[in-house]
This record gives C-alpha cells, sequence and structure tokens, in this order.
C-alpha cells in the first residue's frame, strides 16, 4: 500500500477579503474530506485544516501560512503533498488530477 497523501486546508475563521460569497476555509475543508472519501473510498489520506494564524510547528506549513496572512495567496488554499492545487475558490477538478497523479483510482 502506498503512504497516503497529505492534504492541507490553510485558512482563517474571516473569509478572505477577496472571497465573498464563497465558502469558508472550514466549509471548504468539510467539503474537500467528503468529496475525496467519496471519489477515493477505501483509499486512505491525510487531511488537516491549519488555521494561518495559529500554524503547526512544522516549518513548511509555517511558512505557507505567513505567505498566505502575507496575501502571497489567497486562502481557502489546498495543498497536496507541498504543491498548491487550489486557492480562494479550489477547482475540485485539479484537487482529483492531483490525487490521481499520486496513484488514486476513482471509483
Amino acid at each position: 500500500m502506498r503512504k497516503p497523501v497529505e492534504i492541507c486546508v490553510y485558512g482563517a475563521e474571516n473569509l478572505c477579503p477577496s472571497c465573498v460569497n464563497s465558502p469558508s476555509a472550514k466549509d471548504t475543508f468539510e467539503w474537500l474530506e467528503a468529496a475525496l472519501t467519496r471519489k477515493y473510498p477505501d483509499q486512505p489520506f491525510d487531511i488537516t485544516y491549519i488555521d494561518i494564524y495559529c500554524p503547526p510547528e512544522d516549518e513548511e506549513k509555517k511558512k505557507i501560512a505567513d505567505q498566505i496572512v502575507k496575501e502571497e495567496y489567497f486562502y481557502p488554499l489546498v495543498v497536496i503533498n507541498g504543491v498548491v492545487v487550489g486557492e480562494g475558490n479550489p477547482k475540485i477538478k485539479r484537487i482529483f488530477q492531483e490525487m490521481e497523479k499520486n496513484g488514486y483510482q476513482p471509483v
């Protein structure tokens, strides 16, 4: 069995200023987790929500959170195994492409 991909959804309680009328980062996280579980059943993956104002101690995650705070990226930001696959209003098709590039098979 392959190692599960790591999916990180970065965001904050407040909506991104340029993402008015879009779902919140938490809503995006929940929606994405459900969509991936349906599309790739019995194929484990690790998905984590990361608050950009309170990131974990991991240096790479802190760096990405800082880039969002400095407005280099919009949030919610979706990162799969270190690859940015969506920001602001992420597109599910692009996320699915990255999952399949990492060996996941759609059902």
